[in-house]
């Protein structure tokens, strides 16, 4: 059965009508969160680490170069990526930001069925960071939210602070949702002149509407890593078969 067609046949377990009115269905397989309609996160019942939707495996791409001990996650939802790095390795330290209070107490009661110990830190991701010393930070993960009273002025401004906690040896996955061709270009554009150390791809996800951008170290040397990796696997935490699949994904990026 097709996802849309799960998605139209479920039952509503939770409902706030606050300003960002946060909903919590499911059906007999899967459990998703919306905002205002709009669905945000999906959980598989019987496997709750995997991956659901295509622009997740796109931020995760990353693993495919290095193994990562600490990971700063700005926006929580309904958990997958976190899931699936405390599935993926346990040496994997991940903290999760959200400001949203609502968004937590529905992580905690309905999409972390296995009850992980997780550090959930209730802030604005931004203004934490900004305290942050950023060797302490192997890789940053963020879906860059966009203020409806700032508008596109506010996404310029989080990837300054995003990009003002790198270190020549950090990683920083965004995924920026509904932005146009414009915005896009001008993102890109600013983010190769204020981080020179870094190489930049970004990816179209078919049929959505989200584009994820990765920043890389340069002198990790993407395609002699992937080609070494395919091989040993010694600097990814993925299994071989899922390494061997994720790598192709690269093909369809662009490179800036």
């Amino acid at each position: 059965m097709r996802l849309e067609k799960h998605l139209s046949q479920g039952k509503l377990l939770y409902l706030t009508k606050q300003e960002d009115a946060i909903s919590v269905s499911e059906n007999d397989h899967f459990r998703w969160m919306a905002f205002n309609d709009v669905v945000q996160s999906i959980m598989h019942k019987r496997k709750p680490h995997l991956l659901t939707l295509p622009h997740q495996v796109a931020l995760m791409l990353p693993l495919l170069l290095f193994r990562p001990n600490k990971v700063i996650e700005l926006g929580l939802g309904g958990g997958n990526l976190t899931r699936f790095l405390r599935h993926l390795s346990p040496e994997i330290e991940v903290t999760s930001l959200e400001y949203n209070p609502q968004v937590i107490n529905c992580f905690t009661e309905y999409f972390n069925p296995e009850q992980l110990r997780l550090s959930i830190i209730h802030s604005d991701g931004l203004s934490w960071l900004t305290q942050q010393d950023e060797h302490d930070i192997d890789w940053l993960i963020c879906d860059v939210y966009r203020s409806e009273e700032f508008g596109f002025d506010s996404i310029i401004k989080q990837l300054e602070v995003l990009t003002g906690k790198l270190t020549r040896e950090s990683c920083l996955s965004i995924n920026l949702p509904d932005i146009s061709d414009e915005e896009i270009n001008l993102c890109l554009t600013i983010l190769q002149q204020i981080q020179v150390e870094h190489d930049i791809s970004y990816f179209h996800i078919p049929n959505y509407l989200n584009i994820v951008i990765q920043l890389y170290p340069k002198h990790w040397s993407l395609h002699r890593l992937l080609k070494q990796s395919a091989k040993r696997n010694r600097n990814s935490y993925l299994p071989q078969r899922v390494f061997n699949r994720w790598s192709q994904f690269w093909k369809h990026g662009n490179s800036v």
